[in-house]
């Protein structure tokens, strides 16, 4: 049974506005700080705003570049076409301007792109051998819900705050260690009390930048949450899904890590995360843990049998 509606969870949709919100007292935290030193933020906003356009407007081109991802034609490959085509329109959106495959065996997927139009969505070799249609069907449907909610614009503002906080704190660091904390004070005590308070800017900087990396990193993972939902309604199949999460997991831990190199630089786009780590590093994890994901998944399947597929 497939599902045209696209329904919210509303449970996820208030974690992740909740997200948005924390992060947005922690930009005006940051602001505060910089004012109460006498700071200027214009100059280090505006190198970070800089960075962010590049990465919003170039984010399909630098991803194709570092992943060697190569644009197919529908004569080239046109069952991946042909699926893309008909579950772009299942979305009411675009089909993405361009579909490329990854010559590697390492299985994963990945869409990027700042809109619809603008989008661009990638399989590897390895994928479309590992999995049934049905399965990579399934992810593609995945990776078409990032589209659609455009989550590659929303996670590139939603980094801005991290990127102005680490420009700054590279900032401080160099004049750390060239004695600029000391300033140019006629008074000794001038000059103290200007070390205090770039001290103190610098303590709070950090903060800021691990708070907001655990913030950005907490909204990508619900963003992920949300993808596997719109995938799962949009094709209805959240048990396949599920097993193409398991599969290309359970390969992923069996590849060499120097083959894994050819995906690392987009991991953040991935379906499957090609990184792994203990608890700690899972807080800065741009995925859910798989099993989490999975369970989610079963979770729908039997609200699927129930005849009451995903509650909104």
């Amino acid at each position: 049974m497939r599902q045209r509606s696209y329904g919210r969870d509303t449970g996820l949709t208030f974690r992740m506005f909740f997200t948005m919100f924390m992060l947005a007292g922690l930009w005006v935290v940051f602001m505060g700080l910089l004012f109460w030193a006498g700071i200027s933020p214009v100059l280090i906003f505006g190198f970070a705003l800089i960075g962010v356009l590049i990465q919003y407007f170039m984010s399909d081109k630098l991803v194709l570049m570092s992943t060697g991802a190569r644009e197919v034609t529908a004569q080239e490959e046109p069952w991946l076409h042909a699926t893309i085509e008909r579950l772009a329109q299942m979305y009411e959106i675009p089909k993405p301007k361009k579909i490329a495959v990854m010559d590697t065996h390492v299985p994963n997927a990945f869409a990027t792109g700042r809109n619809p139009d603008n989008a661009v969505v990638a399989v590897t070799r390895g994928l479309m051998s590992r999995l049934t249609d049905r399965e990579a069907e399934a992810v593609l449907g995945h990776e078409l819900a990032h589209v659609k909610n455009r989550d590659v614009a929303v996670m590139t503002w939603a980094s801005l705050l991290v990127i102005t906080a680490g420009y700054l704190m590279q900032m401080l660091f160099w004049m750390s260690l060239f004695g600029g904390f000391g300033g140019r004070g006629d008074r000794r005590g001038e000059g103290g009390n200007l070390m205090l308070i770039m001290m103190a800017v610098y303590v709070g900087t950090i903060v800021v930048y691990f708070l907001a990396q655990l913030l950005v990193m907490a909204l990508s993972r619900y963003r992920e949450y949300a993808a596997d939902r719109g995938g799962a309604i949009v094709t209805g199949a959240p048990m396949q899904l599920a097993s193409a999460l398991a599969k290309i997991s359970n390969d992923m831990y069996r590849i060499p890590d120097e083959d894994l190199r050819d995906v690392r630089h987009a991991n953040a786009f991935m379906f499957a995360p090609a990184l792994s780590g203990n608890d700690i590093s899972r807080l800065f994890s741009s995925h859910p843990p798989t099993e989490k994901r999975i369970e989610r998944l079963q979770n729908m399947q039997r609200e699927l049998e129930r005849g009451t597929p995903f509650r909104p």
